[in-house]
């Protein structure tokens, strides 16, 4: 059996009831919407549905300058609209000619939308985030590219108008941004993958999950801020610190007159500039005061010996003395001070004849 014929042989599923339905048919477009036809309720609606709505004041000038619009596009189903600039409500309802039992329900969102302040001619949903708009609305021109539905935010709403798939799909990417799920820009990204994919037929009935993009949220722990040491908790409110008067009565400030506290202030800001020029001058003596030179030791003496002079000293005595009986003629300079014997010379090795 080849491959196609294995692809082309339907699954058998088990069960009384996993049986094909009359509507699994891959030539119906479940995502299509159809137009209401009047002829499907032709006797009407059997009761009166009504439902209203407050606006906040400042839209009423709004309201009355689009309200014929408004009033006009319900009028063509059927739908009576009234506002009531008094109370400051909208309310929509049926009437006898209404034959769509859901457009009240449609009515009813469009005056909601326009209590919020969207626009007549665009009513629709709404919900927002910031990062939803992007820099320039470039995040939000692209949404409305790739799902094909004219998106709106306005204050913390966010409205779409489109087909019931790019719907879904704006209202499944708002949802990911407001619970902090998924940025709006990887749902940009898998979108675009998903058209490219779709322009390749021999993709058309392959899994795309392999082709799409995988992103992982990735939590950035922070640091935990130090909070406070608790102290223990006592009935008793903390002791009162002592004003500037107590520590001038403690001192026996207060009781001096005015000139001795001027003098007494005069002196101690006189010892804090002396202290100051002290600092500053060691400060400024202390770069030319030279380096310690490194000691050059002799052999057989430590360079950390502290009497290293001492020790030489000794050493010339002693030298002295051993050259005391001899003459000024014989007597070397070097070898008086280094120590070595002027007699010692070099033995002449023998030449052999």
């Amino acid at each position: 059996m080849s491959d196609e014929e294995g692809v082309s042989k339907k699954q058998r599923h088990k069960g009384k009831h996993d049986k094909d339905k009359p509507w699994d048919d891959p030539s119906i477009d479940h995502w299509k919407v159809d137009k209401f036809d009047p002829s499907w309720n032709e006797s009407g609606m059997l009761d009166v549905s009504s439902f209203s709505t407050m606006f906040p004041r400042h839209k009423e000038k709004y309201l009355q300058d689009v309200w014929p619009t408004v009033k006009s596009a319900l009028h063509e189903h059927g739908i009576k609209c009234e506002l009531n600039l008094v109370e400051g409500t909208m309310s929509v309802s049926t009437t006898k000619k209404t034959k769509d039992p859901y457009i009240i329900v449609k009515a009813r969102d469009l005056i909601k939308l326009l209590s919020r302040g969207v626009r007549a001619p665009q009513a629709r949903f709404v919900k927002r985030r910031q990062h939803l708009l992007g820099p320039n609305n470039s995040t939000l021109k692209a949404l409305e590219i790739l799902t094909g539905c004219y998106i709106l935010v306005e204050g913390n709403t966010v409205a779409a108008m489109g087909s019931f798939k790019g719907l879904k799909q704006v209202r499944r990417i708002v949802e990911d941004c407001i619970q902090n799920k998924m940025h709006p820009i990887y749902h940009i990204k898998i979108l675009m993958v998903k058209r490219e994919l779709a322009n390749d037929p021999t993709l058309a009935n392959e899994n795309w999950d392999r082709f799409l993009p995988k992103f992982k949220k990735k939590n950035v722990q922070k640091k935990k801020a130090k909070g406070k040491e608790k102290k223990p908790y006592t009935p008793f409110p903390p002791p009162p610190q002592p004003s500037k008067i107590d520590q001038q009565l403690e001192s026996g400030e207060y009781f001096l007159s005015e000139e001795k506290k001027t003098a007494k202030q005069w002196q101690q800001k006189q010892e804090k500039q002396a202290e100051k020029t002290a600092e500053s001058k060691r400060k400024r003596d202390a770069a030319f005061v030279p380096p310690e030179e490194p000691v050059i030791s002799e052999p057989g003496i430590s360079i950390g010996d502290k009497s290293d002079v001492s020790t030489m000293a000794q050493s010339l005595k002693e030298k002295a003395k051993a050259h005391k009986r001899k003459t000024v003629e014989d007597v070397d300079p070097h070898a008086y001070v280094t120590g070595v014997e002027a007699s010692a010379k070099k033995k002449v090795k023998p030449s052999k004849s």
